[in-house]
């Protein structure tokens, strides 16, 4: 399996651990991610305010990947959402992509319709599946309880993601962490926002809806939360010291990002997982899993 491999912008800039276990658990199973520089912003952060030109943007990213002939692999939520949504929009729109086109003709670019973009999730779900991840499985985490995190764009809007999961009820991540021996562990509001998308508009009510989360998931016997988006892991990573801070609690709740937990089940130590990198230490619930821990 060969992808156009599409980082976005939040990735490289705060999420390199996610980057990191993600190209370690490619390299294992056997997928090629192909590197395009020439790759730009999603469109995403535009799109409420400038619809149009967030779908260009898009296009554009489109346009590269398939000047090689290849589909699109992406490890953001938000960024899957926005191409996909654009390349569902222009493969049925022909009026819509032939504006796009004017636009992209300044660029030497024609957009032709025929490019898919899917989550590195999806793709360990549905084309790798579970039996082959589990041959190169060497530990067992028979001992971590997790929450899972799915988020908003992961699954949503449903209708552009062909029904691969079903959006009120999910459960591909849930399948790809129990395939590790991990017990993933139910909790109230489980399909609720992580808070991201209000956070430049009012920090408070953002961090509120991420301590909601955090709060629900305290009253289990998880000891580690899982997700797929670095924008979500912001809001429960990187900010659950502000969100303790502020509202004087404490959770000490380590945030793994799916390719993680896949990581360590592979046997790749902790530098190459990244695990370094993580707000919230792991190396508590995790060292049992270390040798040398």
């Amino acid at each position: 399996m060969k992808y156009a491999f599409f980082l976005g912008c939040t990735i490289p800039a705060r999420s390199r651990n996610y980057e990191l276990s993600a190209r370690k658990v490619a390299d294992k199973l056997d997928i090629e991610l192909v590197e395009v520089k020439e790759f730009i912003c999603c469109g995403f952060p535009i799109k409420a305010s400038d619809q149009k030109s967030s779908e260009i943007m898009a296009a554009y990213n489109l346009c590269l990947a398939q000047e090689k002939d290849l589909d699109i692999l992406t490890l953001c939520s938000s960024c899957g959402s926005a191409l996909t949504e654009a390349a569902h929009h222009l493969s049925e729109d022909d009026n819509a992509r032939d504006e796009v086109n004017e636009h992209l003709s300044g660029a030497g670019l024609k957009y032709e319709g025929n490019v898919k973009v899917r989550h590195f999730a999806r793709i360990l779900f549905e084309d790798v599946g579970e039996d082959k991840i589990k041959e190169h499985f060497q530990k067992e985490l028979s001992d971590l309880k997790v929450a899972i995190h799915y988020g908003c764009h992961y699954l949503k809007p449903s209708d552009i993601y062909d029904g691969f999961d079903e959006v009120e009820a999910p459960r591909s991540l849930d399948e790809l962490v129990k395939i590790t021996g991990a017990k993933v562990i139910d909790y109230q509001g489980k399909k609720k926002c992580c808070g991201g998308p209000v956070l430049p508009v009012d920090e408070n009510v953002a961090l509120s809806v991420t301590k909601e989360k955090l709060d629900n998931i305290a009253m289990t016997d998880a000891n580690a939360m899982c997700l797929v988006c670095p924008f979500c892991s912001v809001m429960y990573d990187s900010n659950q010291k502000s969100i303790e801070s502020e509202y004087d609690t404490s959770y000490n709740l380590p945030v793994l990002y799916l390719t993680q937990i896949l990581g360590l089940a592979m046997g790749f130590d902790r530098k190459a997982l990244g695990l370094n990198m993580n707000v919230v230490k792991t190396k508590k619930i995790l060292s049992r899993y270390f040798s040398k821990e």
